[in-house]
């Protein structure tokens, strides 16, 4: 019985030193960062000299004005092409130009928001260009809540109640 212990802790013993051996890749990695596309001389700065920026709605009505308009510039040079643009989720639409932008011109993105939504307003709006990063629009504000309406019907605190018979 001495002897079985003894070569199962010297067995136990040996898996567990092979467990902590490193094993080292045979590729080398080269960092973790994607490939980089053909380089693209078209640069899509906002008006406030940012590569990305925020979409201020401040303090909003409830269903109040939904759009709001970012300006940017074409600083590269050659034409800027939009691909795409798309919200974080279905209350935030942007439409933007579907013409290249020519070195030096400027374009806009309209950002139409749902605002019969109450509260606190924090959205993405992500551009995608032919340059090999892609924009972030950030969309915030605050919905105020709609006003609450005075209605003649309201419910008699009196009421006659089946349960206590009547009166």
């Amino acid at each position: 019985m001495r002897k079985f212990l003894f070569v199962l802790t010297i067995l136990f013993s040996g898996l567990m030193a092979q467990a902590q051996v490193e094993v080292k890749p045979t590729v080398p990695v080269t960092g973790t960062e994607a490939p980089a596309g053909p380089p693209t001389k078209a640069v899509m700065m906002f008006t406030d000299g940012n590569y990305d920026t925020d979409c201020d709605y401040g303090t909003v009505d409830y269903n109040g004005e939904p759009l709001r308009v970012v300006k940017f510039k074409n600083t590269g040079t050659e034409p800027l092409v939009i691909r795409n643009a798309r919200g974080s989720c279905g209350c935030t639409v942007p439409n933007w130009p579907k013409e290249p932008i020519l070195p030096g011109e400027e374009g806009q993105i309209e950002i139409r928001y749902a605002t019969n939504r109450v509260g606190k307003i924090d959205k993405r709006v992500t551009v995608t260009t032919n340059e090999e990063k892609e924009h972030i629009i950030r969309v915030i504000g605050n919905v105020l809540e709609a006003p609450k309406k005075e209605t003649e019907e309201a419910v008699p605190t009196s009421a006659p109640n089946i349960i206590k018979g009547g009166n």
